[in-house]
């Protein structure tokens, strides 16, 4: 948009630089512009004056106001030919420093001189009525003489003198205020660093401590699993001495017994074959800890396997009100791991959930996406408290529960089958709602990474 035109001069010699200050300023005023700004264009306009009006120099002066991209307060001076004093030399650095844009022109031999000062932003914008009445109101203006002017350069000097002594006088109070608060502030340093140098030593003694204890950690879980396969060595002889005894006793070949010793002597046979069986959990939890426990990965065909499941865990199912239902694998039911130790796995899963399903169903299904088997044993018992969901997990621990007498059990079964179910690469949730029942979920890959064993 093209400049407003509101006020215009025509000045010559250096006697006219007294009133290019005064009537800059007043224009200043008029348009908006505060005081400070107003003593700006007022000492930029007269550094410049001093240099172009010298001698008999006649110079034309338009104070304009423009509306775009911002609201601008705009002088324009031009003159014929070159002054005497080169402007880039007098005048020009104290313009540019306090107007916003200070631009020359030299075009067929008119020269010329251009500074604007922005607008305030909360400047309300000027309609043409407003100038119209400012124009009118500046050509009213009168030339004042340069005593005037200098009384109030005098004015204008001893009102930024004393806004420099209250700024003065402000800085001398943040600086005692910054002093103060330095002083704090070393002070809180110091405390901060002795607090950290002691929490430091606190942090040194407790790793240490750590150490100590994750030292006697393992020294003790060492010494539980060399004191595991000792055990389980000890009495895996005479356990299976036991077993071969009650099958002598019971064998066609014995002597006759009467039906309680037929019972007697089943009842050691069948304590037996569970204590071997905790025996040989002892011993493959001592070496899974120890790292021995290695899997043997070969092709094993999940529907034999779920077939040799249901009919040695049929025995298991505590009445008729439970139902036990292994359902078969969808084809081809064929999955490269450990046969061995998945049959642990789902044997302790299923008959743990046989332990405490008083009614209703014992379920094993499988099925098979992205290269991962999922083996699911949803019961519908006496289902685990939330906040024993994780410590299950912990050998030895049990849940207190009215069926715990009739189930018997060491603890052992579930962190025996997540150990095993680690071993195979694979990963054990576990999903329970008391009064509602429990799922369990194992995940197995299928052979990824592993070599067969032929």
């Amino acid at each position: 948009m093209t400049p407003i035109v509101v006020h215009r001069l025509r000045l010559q010699g250096e006697q006219d630089v007294f009133f290019l200050r005064a009537r800059g300023r007043e224009v200043a005023r008029a348009v908006g512009l505060d005081t400070q700004d107003q003593i700006r264009v007022a000492v930029a306009l007269s550094d410049i004056g001093r240099a172009v009006l010298v001698g008999s120099a006649s110079v034309t002066v338009v104070f304009q106001v423009e509306s775009t991209p911002w609201g601008a307060f705009r002088v324009d001076l031009s003159w014929q030919g070159a002054p005497p004093t080169p402007v880039e030399q007098a005048g020009w650095e104290t313009a540019r420093r306090l107007m916003d844009e200070v631009d020359s022109q030299d075009k067929d031999g008119t020269r010329g001189i251009t500074l604007r000062k922005r607008f305030p932003v909360d400047l309300p914008p000027m309609g043409e009525d407003y100038l119209t009445r400012l124009r009118t109101q500046l050509a009213k203006l009168t030339r004042g003489s340069p005593l005037d002017e200098m009384r109030v350069q005098n004015d204008e000097l001893l009102l930024t003198l004393d806004r420099l002594e209250r700024h003065q006088g402000e800085l001398v109070r943040l600086n005692e205020e910054l002093e103060e608060t330095n002083t704090g502030v070393v002070a809180l340093y110091g405390e901060l660093t002795a607090e950290l140098e002691q929490t430091n030593r606190g942090v040194v003694a407790l790793y240490g401590e750590l150490e100590d204890r994750s030292r006697q950690l393992k020294d003790a879980n060492e010494a539980k699993a060399r004191f595991w396969s000792n055990i389980s060595h000890e009495l895996r002889t005479p356990i299976n001495s036991v077993i071969g005894l009650t099958r002598l006793l019971l064998g066609p070949g014995a002597s006759p017994l009467d039906a309680e010793q037929r019972q007697q002597v089943s009842m050691i046979a069948d304590s037996g074959e569970t204590l071997l069986s905790l025996v040989h959990e002892l011993l493959d939890i001592a070496k899974a800890e120890s790292g021995k426990l290695e899997p043997h990965p070969a092709d094993t065909d999940l529907k034999d396997l779920f077939g040799q499941l249901r009919g040695t865990l049929a025995p298991l199912v505590p009445s008729d009100a439970v139902a036990l239902v292994v359902d078969d694998p969808p084809a081809p039911a064929v999955v490269v791991t450990d046969e061995t130790l998945l049959s642990r796995i789902l044997r302790n899963l299923v008959s743990n959930g046989l332990k405490f399903t008083e009614s209703g169903q014992v379920r094993l299904t499988a099925d098979h996406h992205d290269g991962v088997w999922r083996f699911r044993v949803t019961d519908t018992g006496i289902g685990i408290p939330e906040h024993e969901q994780e410590r299950v997990f912990e050998e030895f621990h049990q849940v207190p529960n009215p069926l715990q007498a009739r189930s018997g059990g060491t603890g052992l079964g579930l962190p025996y089958a997540r150990r095993l179910t680690e071993i195979l690469g694979g990963q054990l949730r576990l999903d329970s709602t008391l009064g509602r029942g429990t799922r369990v979920v194992v995940e197995i890959p299928d052979g990824a990474g592993m070599e067969l064993t032929r």
